[in-house]
């Protein structure tokens, strides 16, 4: 499967498009050297979810130093042709800690898992096999 990519005009971000429980599409930037899906706890709550039903908190490490997230277990989580079911995603108040972004979140090389991809930049694809 080859999927087209576009990419952040200034910093060349590779975009992709995201959905939840087969019905929410929502933007978010593929982050290879992320290792956990991470989305904005905002877009999380503007979908329905109750941000009270997470089933716990891990602590992550990035560029800025440790945070907490908190992690949520979403039913149907798609992307790229892919589909994962009771994928866990890590949820961050963006907004509440400086983050103004366009997009929703990072897809983390979890959702990638046991996937062999390659992504292209002369072409923007993401080829999955």
């Amino acid at each position: 499967m080859t999927y087209k990519f576009k990419r952040e005009p200034e910093s060349g971000l590779i975009l992709v498009n995201i959905e939840i429980d087969n019905k929410y599409e929502l933007k978010m930037i593929l982050d290879t050297g992320a290792t956990n899906t991470t989305i904005d706890s905002n877009a999380l709550y503007l979908l329905g979810h109750d941000l009270k039903d997470n089933i716990g908190t891990v602590e992550i490490e990035t560029a800025n130093g440790i945070i907490e997230t908190e992690v949520f277990e979403i039913d149907t989580f798609s992307s790229l042709g892919l589909t994962k079911e009771k994928f866990q995603i890590q949820v961050y108040d963006f907004l509440a800690h400086g983050i103004f972004s366009d997009y929703n979140g990072l897809l983390g090389l979890d959702f990638l898992e046991g996937t062999k991809f390659c992504i292209d930049t002369r072409e923007n694809t993401i080829t999955i096999s």
